[in-house]
C-alpha cells in the first residue's frame, strides 16, 4: 500500500517587511499575531442565561464552516438580524478596564486552583464555565478594501465571536483552527472590538482539556484576489534518490465585486536557493468564486525529508492580477515517500522504518494547555534523545506549531482527531457535536496539515465505543476514511482499536493501516486472518510508575506448622503488574500496569516475535494532567502506606468519612514525569530504541539507611548485551540478556551503603558504565537552566532544575525540601512543578517542594539583559544561575 507523497503548510504567510518579489507584494498579504493586550473576564452578565448555550445559537454558528461541507445548502440559514445584543460583553462601548489583562496563549484553567472535590480525571482543576476575552484592535485606513480574516489556531470550547458589536461566527471543538471573516464588520480608520466567549461544558473531557484561547490567534490581511484559507496542496507522487516529481495545486479567491483575470506562479526553493519553477497559469474568476491550478515539475537530486536529515523546501506561490503582484504565498514541504505492506509495516523512502512513537495529551505540563513553542520543542528534544522517530496527538488535531516542530526534527506524526463518535464517553464530550460538526472539524484539519512531511497517517478516532458494532463501526469508519481520502489521497487512515472484534468484523477494512491498542495477543492473528491489511501498535504499555519511588514487600513471618518444608523464594519486590502501589504512587521498578496493560518488555518481545507490525506508540511520552490510574477516584479501600503517620491518617478518614480522599491529579503513565524529569523506563525504552548508543543505567538510587541488611534488587538498562554488577567493589556476577529480554536483574542483592556500579559490554568488549552513590544529609542547592540565554519576547523560556544534594555533590533521592525560587532583572518566573502527581501546589507559586530531589522553575525574559534566578531552602547553601535575555 503506497502513498503519494506529500508536504506541509507551514503558515509562514507574508508579513509586512518580508523580502518579496517585488514591493507590490511586500503589502499584498500580511499575517499580524494579535495574542498581545487582550481583556479577560470569567462568567456571564446575567443577561445570558443559557441563552448562548449550543443547541439555541446552533443555526447561528453552522453557517461559519460552510466552507468544509460537500453540500453547504444543508446547513441553517444564518438567522435575520443579530445576536446577543442585549449583552453588554459584546458591545464596544462596554468598559472592560477592570477585567484582567493578559497575552495569548492563555490556559485560565491551569491556574486553579486545585480542589480535592474536583475529578482527578480531568486534573482537579475547574476547566468547564462561561469566559470572555476582548480586544481593542486599531485597524489603519489603508485596509480599506481589503479582506480582515481573525484565524485562531485553539480555543477552548465553543467559541463564538463578535467584532464592533456584530456577531461573526464560531466552532465549538476546541481542538480545531478555524477562520472568520471580519470584512462586513471591520471598520478601518477606527478601533474596533472583538469579544470572544468561550463555554466548556463539565464532563467535555477524560483528560485535562484546559481552557480558553489556548493557541495562537492571527490577523490576515489580503487583497480581493488572493491564495485560499489553506490553499496550497504539494504532494510529490514519484520519489527516488535522483528525480522526484513535486505537484503543486493552487486555490485562488476572488472576494471582490468584479471579475478578474489572475496569473499564478510557483517557484520551488532549498535553503532559500531557487530550485525550479512550475508553469505559470491564468485563472478567470468571476467575483465571489474560486478557482484552482495544477502544475508538476521534476526536481534533480531532491534532498529527502526522513527521520535523520528532514530537509525542507518552499515553495513561494504569488498571483498577479493586471501584471501587479496581489499576493503571495509560502509553503514549506518536504519531498519523501511513504508506504505500508502488511508483510514489513512501514517504509521511509522505500526503506524500512521501525515505528518507535509515543502518545502525548496536548499540556504542557504546569504551562497547562497555552501553547507554547520553546516548551513543546523540550518535550520533543528529551523523547528524541529517548530514541523515538514519531508522535501521535492524542487524542486531537494539534497546535500547528507542533507539526513544524516535527517536520524540522523528523518525527512522524500519527495526526488524531477524535476520542469518540456518535456514542460518548463522558456527559457532554464530543458525541454531542459528531453530527452537526465532524466533517467541518475533519476537513480543516487535513487541509491545514495535509502538507507537512511529518504527518504520515490520518488516525480518525481512539477507542470508539461503535467498534463492536459489526454496522455501526465500520460504518462510521469508512465514511471519516472517505472524507481523508477526498482531502489527501496521499496518506493512510488509522484508528486505535481495543476492542478485538473491530480486527475481524468490518471496522479493520474499513481503515487503511488497523491501529490496535494494547492487543499484542491480536498481532499474529490479524496477519492470519488479514493478510492484505498493514496493523500498527497504535497504543501500546501503558506501563505506570513514579520518578525515585521504590517500594519493597515484608518478608512473610516463618510458619511454624511448615518448618523444613520446602518454600517458594521471596523476592522483595513483586513481579504482579498489579502491585507496585504505596502512598498515592507507583513503584519506579517498571513491573506495573494496569489490567489491560503491559511492561515494555512484553511490548518489545511482541514487535520482534511478529516483524509485520509496524511498530508502536507507547502511552505515553510524558505525564499529563488528568486520568491519575490508578487513584483516579475517592475510594473506600485503604492504600498501602511507607510511612507509619500516612497510614494512621488514611485509617482515621476512612472511619470518620467512609472514605479515602485521592489526591492524585495527574498520570503515572509517562515515561517522562510532568516537570520534564526523566523516570527509569525512559532509559530502558533508550536502551531498546537506540542500541548503537554506550549506556548504562541503574536503579534504584542507593541511600536506604533502613534496609541494611536487607535485600534491595538492582535492575540495569543498558544497550549492551551483558553486565557486570559490583557493590563496593565487589562483583556480584556478570549476566547476560535472554532472547527477549531486555533489562538486566540482581534480585538478591543486600543493601549495604557506599556504591553499586555496573559495567556494560556488548560482543564481549566493555561498553558503557554507571555508578549510584549513597548520598548523606542535604547540605546544598544547585541549579541548572536548560538554555541560558533566551530570547527577550515573553514567548521564549528557559528550564531551571534545581537539586538537593550532599556534602559531595550527589543527589539526595528522596529530599523533599520547600524551595523558594526568586528573579531580579528583565525576566519572570512562569511556572513551578517538581513532578509529583498528587501536589496541589499552584504551579503559579514561586514556592515547591522538592520531589525526590528535584524541582523545576520555569523563566521567561521581560526584556534584555541579564536575569539572576536564585533557589532558597532554610538549613541549604543557596544556589543561584544567571540568564540573558537578547
Amino acid at each position: 500500500m503506497k502513498y503519494p507523497s506529500c508536504t506541509p503548510l507551514l503558515f509562514s504567510l507574508l508579513i509586512t517587511g518580508i523580502t518579496s518579489l517585488s514591493s507590490a507584494a511586500e503589502t499584498a498579504r500580511e499575517r499580524i499575531s494579535i495574542n498581545a493586550d487582550w481583556r479577560f473576564q470569567k462568567d456571564d452578565p446575567a443577561q445570558v442565561a443559557d441563552s448562548l448555550d449550543y443547541p439555541k445559537i446552533r443555526a447561528w454558528v453552522l453557517p461559519s464552516s460552510a466552507a468544509f461541507v460537500k453540500d453547504p445548502a444543508a446547513l441553517p440559514a444564518r438567522p435575520a438580524g443579530n445576536l446577543a445584543t442585549d449583552v453588554p460583553y459584546t458591545q464596544p462601548a462596554f468598559d472592560d478596564g477592570a477585567w484582567r489583562k493578559l497575552d495569548l496563549p492563555h490556559d485560565w484553567a491551569i491556574e486553579g486552583p486545585f480542589k480535592q472535590e474536583y475529578s482527578g480525571n480531568t486534573g482537579k482543576l475547574k476547566y468547564w464555565g462561561p469566559v470572555w476575552y476582548r480586544k481593542h484592535l486599531p485597524l489603519p485606513a489603508s485596509d480599506s478594501g481589503r479582506r480582515i480574516y481573525l484565524d485562531i489556531d485553539g480555543a477552548m470550547s465553543h467559541a463564538t465571536v463578535w467584532c464592533n458589536g456584530q456577531f461573526v461566527g464560531g466552532w465549538p471543538y476546541g481542538y480545531t483552527s478555524f477562520r472568520l471573516d471580519l470584512t462586513p464588520y471591520a471598520k478601518p480608520g477606527a478601533e474596533n472590538v472583538l469579544a470572544i466567549r468561550l463555554d466548556t461544558p463539565d464532563e467535555f473531557s477524560r483528560w485535562y482539556p484546559g481552557g480558553g484561547i489556548y493557541r495562537n490567534v492571527w490577523l490576515v490581511k489580503t487583497n480581493a484576489v488572493h491564495v485560499g484559507q489553506w490553499g496550497t496542496t504539494i504532494t510529490t507522487p514519484q520519489v527516488s534518490a535522483d528525480t522526484a516529481t513535486v505537484a503543486v495545486k493552487v486555490i485562488v479567491a476572488n472576494q471582490g465585486a468584479s471579475p478578474a483575470t489572475a496569473k499564478v506562479k510557483t517557484q520551488l526553493l532549498f535553503a532559500g536557493k531557487p530550485m525550479a519553477k512550475l508553469p505559470a497559469q491564468t485563472l478567470d474568476l468571476p467575483a465571489g468564486a474560486s478557482a484552482g491550478t495544477a502544475a508538476t515539475v521534476a526536481i534533480a537530486k531532491p534532498q529527502l525529508w526522513d527521520t535523520t536529515t528532514p530537509n525542507l523546501y518552499t515553495a513561494v506561490t504569488t498571483v498577479e492580477v493586471g501584471g501587479k503582484v496581489v499576493d503571495r504565498y509560502e509553503t514549506a514541504f518536504g519531498i519523501r515517500s511513504i508506504a505500508f505492506t502488511p508483510e514489513t509495516g512501514f517504509l521511509l523512502n522505500g526503506k524500512p522504518l521501525k515505528v518507535k512513537g509515543v502518545c502525548n495529551h496536548h499540556d504542557l505540563g504546569a504551562l497547562g494547555a497555552a501553547w507554547n513553542t520553546r516548551a513543546a520543542r523540550r518535550q520533543l528534544e528529551i523523547m528524541h534523545e529517548m530514541g523515538i522517530n514519531a508522535l501521535r496527538t492524542s487524542h486531537n488535531m494539534p497546535a500547528p506549531e507542533l507539526l513544524d516542530l516535527c517536520d524540522e526534527m523528523g518525527i512522524l506524526v500519527m495526526d488524531e482527531s477524535f476520542d469518540c463518535w456518535k456514542l460518548g464517553k463522558t456527559g457532554s464530550d464530543y458525541s454531542t457535536l459528531f453530527d452537526d460538526w465532524h466533517e467541518q472539524d475533519l476537513r480543516a484539519e487535513y487541509r491545514r496539515d495535509r502538507n507537512h512531511p511529518s504527518v504520515f497517517m490520518w488516525s480518525i478516532g481512539n477507542e470508539l465505543r461503535e467498534l463492536d458494532d459489526a454496522q455501526a463501526g465500520p460504518a462510521l469508519a469508512a465514511s471519516l476514511t472517505a472524507i481523508a481520502h477526498e482531502e489527501d489521497p496521499t496518506r493512510p487512515t488509522t484508528l486505535g482499536s481495543n476492542r478485538p472484534a473491530a480486527n475481524n468484523n468490518g471496522v479493520q477494512k474499513a481503515v487503511d493501516v488497523m491501529g490496535i491498542n494494547y492487543g499484542i495477543s491480536g498481532y499474529p492473528k490479524f496477519r492470519i486472518d488479514n493478510p492484505t491489511i498493514p496493523v500498527i501498535g497504535s497504543e501500546t504499555s501503558s506501563c505506570i510508575s513514579s520518578r525515585g519511588e521504590y517500594f519493597f514487600r515484608t518478608p512473610p513471618a516463618p510458619d511454624a506448622d511448615k518448618q523444613g518444608a520446602k518454600t517458594k523464594p521471596f523476592t522483595v519486590i513483586s513481579n504482579n503488574k498489579a502491585d507496585g502501589k504505596s502512598d498515592f504512587q507507583i513503584s519506579s521498578y517498571d513491573l506495573y500496569a494496569p489490567s489491560w496493560a503491559m511492561t515494555p518488555d512484553v511490548e518489545f518481545s511482541a514487535l520482534e516475535k511478529n516483524p509485520h507490525v509496524a511498530g508502536e506508540f507507547v502511552w505515553t511520552g510524558f505525564d499529563y494532567l488528568g486520568e491519575p490510574t490508578p487513584y483516579n477516584k475517592d475510594t473506600t479501600n485503604l492504600f498501602n502506606f511507607t510511612d507509619a503517620a500516612s497510614k494512621a491518617k488514611m485509617e482515621k478518614e476512612m472511619k470518620e468519612l467512609g472514605k479515602v480522599a485521592v489526591p492524585s491529579r495527574s498520570s503515572y503513565f509517562g515515561i517522562v514525569d510532568l516537570a520534564g524529569f526523566k523516570k527509569d523506563r525512559f532509559y530502558l525504552y533508550q536502551a531498546h530504541w537506540r542500541p548503537d548508543l554506550p549506556m548504562a543505567h541503574l536503579l534504584p538510587h542507593w541511600t536506604w539507611p533502613e534496609r541494611v541488611g536487607q535485600g534491595v534488587p538492582v535492575f540495569l538498562y543498558t544497550s549492551g548485551d551483558e553486565a557486570e554488577l559490583f557493590l563496593n567493589g565487589q562483583s556480584l556476577g556478570r549476566k547476560k540478556k535472554g532472547p527477549y529480554e531486555y533489562r538486566l536483574r540482581w534480585d538478591d542483592v543486600i543493601y549495604a551503603p557506599g556504591e553499586i556500579k555496573a559495567v556494560a559490554y556488548k560482543n564481549g568488549k566493555e561498553w558503557a558504565t554507571d555508578v549510584v552513590k549513597t548520598a548523606g544529609p542535604a547540605t546544598a542547592l544547585t541549579l541548572n537552566a536548560d538554555r541560558s540565554l533566551i530570547t527577550a519576547d515573553r514567548q521564549d523560556l528557559s528550564f531551571i532544575t534545581a537539586t538537593i544534594r550532599d556534602q559531595a555533590g550527589t543527589m539526595v533521592p528522596r529530599s523533599k525540601n520547600l524551595v523558594t525560587f526568586t528573579v531580579s532583572g528583565p525576566g519572570e518566573l512562569v511556572a513551578t512543578d517538581n513532578g509529583d502527581a498528587t501536589s496541589h501546589a499552584s504551579f503559579q507559586s514561586p514556592k515547591v517542594k522538592a520531589y525526590n530531589g528535584l524541582a523545576l522553575a520555569i523563566i521567561r525574559a521581560t526584556g534584555p539583559g541579564k536575569i539572576t534566578v536564585t533557589a532558597k531552602s532554610e538549613g541549604l547553601t543557596e544556589a543561584t544561575v544567571v540568564l540573558t535575555g537578547r
